[in-house]
């Protein structure tokens, strides 16, 4: 009976335990939620800019033995050498450890190559990067619970609900490279629990984890710098310090800063100094001063809008998706009176030492770092870009619906958390299960956001390459000539977007090879040419279409010499520094008695190989004047 009895106490306090309020239960919720909805990206390939800073990455692809060299570079790095770019972006990308945990999958999972990368470490990336995710929800939580609401249960939850289930979220977990922003969420929410824990326990052990985890922070993405304003607003709010001791608590993570910005700048210095001459890295390019300051206000809209209603979503939002506006515009004068609406509330909340502050101030000081407003960051806008101010928005609702039900009681406020968590959960998690799979690869994914984009030089120049791409498969050869003109049509409309789309013409002049059309390939890759003659893909086009008229000319070079001299003349054209091209238009100018050509032809030959036998010899046949 006694052992009986012991086991029922057992079995009810395990149940008293995971009661709705309790942490345990509302953490396996979340858990449970989390896996269920993200679940579907464990499938998921590469995509986006997964190329550049992972498959690409020589550093990555070195595991362990590249993470030196990822600590000592650019982001980028490895990209501008492959491209034979120089740094190109403002301010720099220093951000290396989200990569060096792609270094180190890479050293344990990896026996891939970039062409064929292993399917093992790419499921691992995706996995890893849905863990990460509900990782940081669930420390965020045990923030929220521990030392902001510690009376409530209510408002944690809902915040981590809302902030788990967002579908502006997808990027960053369905697309591997955005790791950095769920790493420095992470380590930013753990930032604040020590340093709260130190404020209560005064053991030197939590102010140091907590310097070191925002040192992780930063390394894991500069938006950190922020904290600068949060710790010492959420002590002076939260632990009613006053404004100057609030100051004094934060210094030392000033010098941590300091420290970072020293290595930062050692390392990337300023970025690029030069006005980055492609639209779509330099979105405002083509407008006036006033132009450039009006849609940039207009384009907190966009975030917001996003923020209550996440749909339809899209990796891109380059030139020219978002049109340039002015002051006449009265969406502008809206978000100038909801921003300063909004900064005044914060500032009211402040002063009144409460909390909302710090979720108004989390919200608006990662929107500004990512607004152009501050500083130029190469992009219009992203849907990624908003990952940190989203938890300010998430904290927000959670208090309002509080506030709402306040005056219910314990059953039917659980009853009501309930129903609004059910409201927003489910067509959530529709979306982000959608978006998911829309993420599975480069080709679902820029022929998925065509559609919602059109506008968008970038995405229709990436559809066009993903239909190139889908042609080549051997289950599409029936339909190749279908998903070329498909092809087609998103390439011409993305150099009709931008006039100066290298890619855009790269790939126009692939379909066109492809279907035949020699002549309109060489005038798609000339335009390509004259706007980046470095491009390192130039003479490998350049290369394959002179094989081409090589290959054409020796099968006709006996039934029509004449013709297959023409073909010999665009080889050479096209790859001056082919010894055979040369050789073998001597040849076929020799055969109709075009010594002078021939002379000129195998002169070349000898030029590029002295020791060219033939051409010896065939110079010492050409009749004599």
């Amino acid at each position: 009976m006694n052992k009986q009895a012991s086991k029922s106490q057992t079995k009810a306090a395990f149940w008293e335990n995971l009661s709705f309020d309790s942490f345990k239960l509302q953490a396996l919720i979340l858990i449970f939620i989390g896996f269920f909805i993200y679940g579907n990206s464990f499938k998921n390939e590469y995509a986006l800019d997964d190329g550049i800073v992972i498959i690409k990455n020589e550093y990555v692809q070195q595991g362990l033995r590249g993470i030196p060299k990822i600590l000592k570079t650019d982001s980028y790095d490895s990209f501008y050498k492959q491209m034979n770019a120089k740094q190109q972006l403002s301010g720099g990308r220093y951000r290396p450890l989200s990569v060096v945990t792609f270094a180190i999958e890479e050293q344990i999972f990896g026996n891939g190559d970039k062409e064929s990368p292993s399917e093992t470490v790419t499921m691992v990336r995706h996995m890893l990067n849905v863990a990460f995710y509900i990782l940081s929800v669930i420390v965020l939580l045990q923030f929220l619970r521990t030392y902001i609401f510690k009376e409530n249960t209510v408002i944690p939850f809902l915040t981590c609900l809302i902030f788990l289930i967002h579908p502006l979220h997808t990027e960053v977990v369905a697309n591997i490279k955005s790791r950095d922003e769920i790493l420095s969420f992470l380590f930013i929410i753990l930032t604040f629990m020590k340093a709260l824990q130190y404020n209560e326990s005064k053991q030197t052990k939590y102010l140091v984890w907590s310097l070191v985890f925002y040192f992780l922070a930063l390394l894991s993405k500069e938006y950190a710098i922020t904290l600068l304003v949060l710790l010492p607003l959420l002590f002076y709010v939260l632990l009613k310090d006053t404004f100057i001791g609030s100051i004094k608590k934060t210094i030392p993570f000033i010098f941590v800063a300091v420290v970072y910005l020293l290595i930062r700048f050692s390392i990337v210095g300023v970025g690029s100094t030069q006005e980055n001459t492609d639209v779509l890295n330099n979105p405002y390019m083509f407008a006036s001063p006033t132009e450039k300051l009006a849609t940039k206000i207009e384009v907190l809209n966009h975030y917001l809008k996003l923020m209550f209603y996440p749909y339809p979503l899209s990796s891109d939002y380059s030139y020219s998706t978002i049109p340039y506006t002015s002051f006449t515009d009265p969406k502008v004068w809206f978000s100038i009176g909801l921003t300063l609406l909004l900064i005044v509330l914060t500032l009211y909340f402040f002063k009144k030492r409460n909390i909302l502050s710090f979720a108004l101030a989390f919200y608006l000081l990662h929107l500004f770092m990512i607004s152009n407003l501050v500083m130029d960051i190469g992009a219009t806008m992203g849907e990624r870009l908003v990952y940190h101010s989203s938890f300010g928005f998430a904290f927000v609702i959670a208090v309002l619906f509080d506030l709402l039900t306040k005056k219910m009681n314990s059953k039917s406020k659980q009853t009501a958390l309930i129903v609004f968590g059910l409201l927003i959960t489910l067509p959530s998690a529709s979306i982000v299960m959608e978006r998911n799979d829309a993420w599975t690869n480069d080709k679902k994914l820029f022929t998925t956001d065509a559609w919602t984009v059109p506008n968008s030089a970038l995405v229709n120049g990436n559809a066009g390459k993903a239909y190139v791409d889908l042609s080549e498969m051997d289950a599409n050869k029936s339909m190749e000539k279908e998903l070329l003109g498909k092809a087609l049509l998103h390439l011409h409309r993305s150099v009709k977007i931008h006039d100066k789309y290298v890619n855009g013409y790269l790939n126009l002049g692939v379909v066109y090879f492809k279907l035949n059309n020699y002549v309109k390939a060489e005038e798609y890759w000339r335009i390509a040419q004259k706007i980046y003659p470095n491009n390192p893909f130039l003479k490998r086009n350049f290369g394959v279409l002179a094989t081409t008229y090589f290959n054409d000319a020796m099968k006709i070079g006996s039934k029509d010499v004449s013709k297959a001299i023409k073909g010999l003349e665009k080889a050479c054209e096209l790859d001056p520094g082919n010894v055979e091209y040369w050789y073998n238009l001597g040849g076929a100018s020799f055969t109709i008695k075009d010594y002078e050509k021939a002379k000129q032809a195998w002169t070349r030959t000898l030029q590029l190989k002295p020791d060219h036998l033939q051409a010896q010899q065939g110079m010492s046949a050409i009749p004599k004047e």
